[in-house]
């Protein structure tokens, strides 16, 4: 049979887009930048800083810890990035944070001279910051990207701008047009692997960051709560656990705020983490050689990628379940399976875990990449006795990309009212 490579250039430049490391939490980052952009235009520091972001942002960022700064929200995010982000640092723009610049930034949310409101936009992901020093202020705004600016204003005059584009649409630059889950899977076990080695970075990021949240310091330290129970007898040092307590610590560490960078896949670390570290987990069990690591890094990461290509950039749907199919492929090849293995085990995935909600980035999202990559683990081990969710039961069909688009139809159609009635729920609460 021969392999058709026509997509591998597009395949790569996917995930050298989408696979990018990023510190903290990528919503209040992508706030964080726009304001360290228009503090670099200012050239003078901020004595007032207005922000607004889509709903959707909004959502993700209200309950999520900013690295080095100990508390949590957009508006902690707006200051430290206009105070002392780094506007050529993309997500991770927090990177050179210090603490006298977290005092300053407190102190201007004590003073109430931070204000964030919900911008009345179409775009699912959008982000405004407009600072204001004496007679003089610039607004930056980043839309449909976490780093892509389309505006630069600064005392009424334009900058830079960027043509509008339709509301919910893709600003990438490449094209997965005529993809499919095999084609994914040829390029991953097939491509040359010097043209695929940059991806074992995703590892080696995210290994680290499950390191520090295994020091039990940040969220809910979940993933050290695992560990003392394997300490204690109750649970089982076995694969599955190991794979439970190495993914949730890196989450732990990153919705904790630490200082750690994680390798973000399709704009969220929580997405890189659970694409990532189950793959480590079960290379590191086996013992695999370089390669079959970095290949199977490279199926988990570009399969999360095209599953999620398929739906909006931010949703009602917890993108985790997404990112947890790419792991399930990279842990079925890693296992022995073919490439009708890994159909089965995202089709198991999609009859099991599809619908599980999004409220908002928050500590309590390590419980949902917990649960994601627990059944990614189980769809494996199924679809490895050739066991799978047949295709007449709910949203899941015989053939695996055509249930891959069933769920992007259930996200982008059926979940909106339901993404909106979550953040009313979280706007009401005191």
């Amino acid at each position: 049979m021969q392999i058709d490579t026509q997509l591998w250039p597009e395949f790569i430049k996917a995930v050298r887009k989408e696979v990018v490391p990023a510190l903290g939490c990528t919503e209040p980052i992508s706030l964080a930048l726009a304001a360290a952009i228009a503090r670099e235009h200012l050239g003078a520091p901020p004595q007032r800083i207005d922000a607004a972001v889509s709903p959707n942002l909004m959502k993700n960022g209200m309950g999520v810890t900013v690295p080095g700064t100990g508390m949590v929200g957009m508006p902690i995010a707006a200051a430290v990035g206009a105070l002392a982000g780094d506007p050529h640092a993309g997500l991770e723009v927090l990177k050179n944070l210090q603490p006298q610049d977290v005092a300053q930034a407190r102190a201007m949310l004590d003073q109430g001279l931070v204000r964030i409101s919900v911008a009345p936009v179409d775009n699912v992901l959008y982000s405004e910051a407009r600072l204001q020093a004496d007679d003089h202020w610039v607004r930056v705004a980043i839309a449909d990207a976490h780093t892509r600016v389309v505006l630069i204003e600064k005392d009424g005059q334009t900058l830079f701008t960027l043509p509008p584009t339709p509301a919910n649409s893709k600003s990438d630059s490449y094209s997965l047009a005529g993809a499919s889950a095999r084609a994914v899977f040829e390029f991953a076990t097939l491509a040359p692997l010097e043209d695929i080695r940059f991806i074992a970075q995703a590892g080696e990021l995210n290994t680290a960051l499950s390191d520090e949240g295994l020091k039990g310091e940040y969220g809910l330290a979940i993933g050290a709560s695992l560990q003392r129970n394997i300490e204690r007898g109750i649970l089982a040092d076995d694969l599955l656990t190991r794979v439970l307590k190495r993914t949730t610590a890196a989450s732990d560490a990153r919705m904790g705020g630490a200082m750690a960078p994680a390798m973000s896949n399709s704009g969220s670390g929580n997405q890189g983490i659970a694409a990532s570290m189950p793959v480590v987990v079960v290379a590191d069990h086996l013992e695999v050689s370089e390669e079959q690591r970095i290949r199977a890094l490279m199926l988990s990461n570009l399969m999360a990628i095209y599953i999620k290509s398929y739906q909006h950039k931010l949703s009602a749907l917890c993108a985790v379940t997404t990112a947890a199919m790419g792991s399930a492929a990279g842990m079925a090849w890693l296992l022995g399976g073919d490439v009708e293995t890994v159909g089965r085990a995202i089709c198991n995935m999609i009859g099991d875990v599809a619908g599980m909600i999004c409220d908002g980035a928050n500590n309590g999202c390590a419980m949902k990449v917990s649960s994601s990559v627990g059944a990614a683990v189980k769809a494996v081990l199924l679809a490895l006795d050739g066991i799978r969710v047949g295709g007449s039961d709910g949203i899941v069909s015989e053939d695996v990309d055509q249930t891959i688009r069933n769920l992007a139809s259930l996200v982008n159609q059926g979940m909106v009212e339901t993404d909106q009635q979550i953040l009313r729920i979280m706007l009401s609460k005191d």
